[in-house]
């Protein structure tokens, strides 16, 4: 599978996000776009369908954690989005991740990729283990869940790129690496603790990357969003 960039379109409402689209209107290929709960509490399934329409591939990042049955139910109606990635947290046990899978596969056998999140690229050893009573270090966290994930029958993970080659060593090179995190070098790291330059993202294997600020708030979104495609797939 090839390597690709997926743009964090984390704002809060249609107008802004498809003015910020429009302008990647004249590029051959449209970009892989990333919904994240913001933006689908605000506007609903409709916005996910039009930007569907309009081209572009989906990542539906919600995150989804419950019941199994609750997240079966929910993984159920998102396989009716037609989106190509969604995703839930690792934490939520094998069973709810089985379950979820049962849910998003449609009767004809087809389904979208579904990951997992690992551990928040904001947290670190210190949140984790004073806040989510873990005392075990990072990284082996990040490797029990994402052999969990496979175990359960689930496409890949997202975690820092920091840890994608890890996981592939653990998991095998067909198992995905979706891996937010990502900054330039001169840029701002803001809340997340765990980054990685694109350049950087490609040496150490990762699939995807998922950029938002870096983009979306650069002066020039198109030529940072060029940027980090030179950098991260070139």
């Amino acid at each position: 599978m090839g390597k690709d960039v997926i743009v964090a379109c984390d704002f809060s409402g249609a107008e802004q996000t498809f003015s910020f689209l429009d302008r990647f209107a004249g590029l051959e290929r449209k970009p892989f776009v990333k919904i994240g709960m913001e933006l689908f509490y605000a506007e609903g399934p409709a916005i996910v369908r039009e930007i569907k329409r309009r081209g572009h591939r989906i990542f539906l990042d919600l995150k989804l954690h419950d019941i199994p049955n609750t997240v079966k139910k929910a993984m159920a109606v998102l396989s009716k989005l037609d989106v190509d990635i969604v995703n839930l947290h690792a934490a939520g046990t094998t069973a709810m991740m089985k379950a979820a899978l049962e849910g998003l596969t449609r009767e004809d056998g087809t389904r979208p990729l579904l990951i997992a999140v690992t551990q928040l690229t904001s947290t670190d050893q210190d949140s984790m283990e004073r806040d989510l009573l873990i005392d075990k270090p990072i990284d082996e966290v990040v490797m029990h869940y994402a052999l969990t994930a496979k175990n359960a029958g689930l496409d890949g993970v997202v975690c820092s790129p920091l840890e994608a080659k890890k996981v592939h060593a653990r998991c095998g090179g067909d198992f995905l690496t979706v891996t937010p995190g990502v900054r330039f070098p001169e840029g701002d790291k803001g809340d997340q603790k765990r980054v990685m330059t694109p350049a950087d993202a490609k040496k150490i294997g990762s699939d995807y990357i998922v950029v938002g600020r870096p983009i979306t708030a650069a002066k020039d979104p198109v030529a940072a969003y060029k940027r980090c495609c030179d950098e991260f797939c070139g």
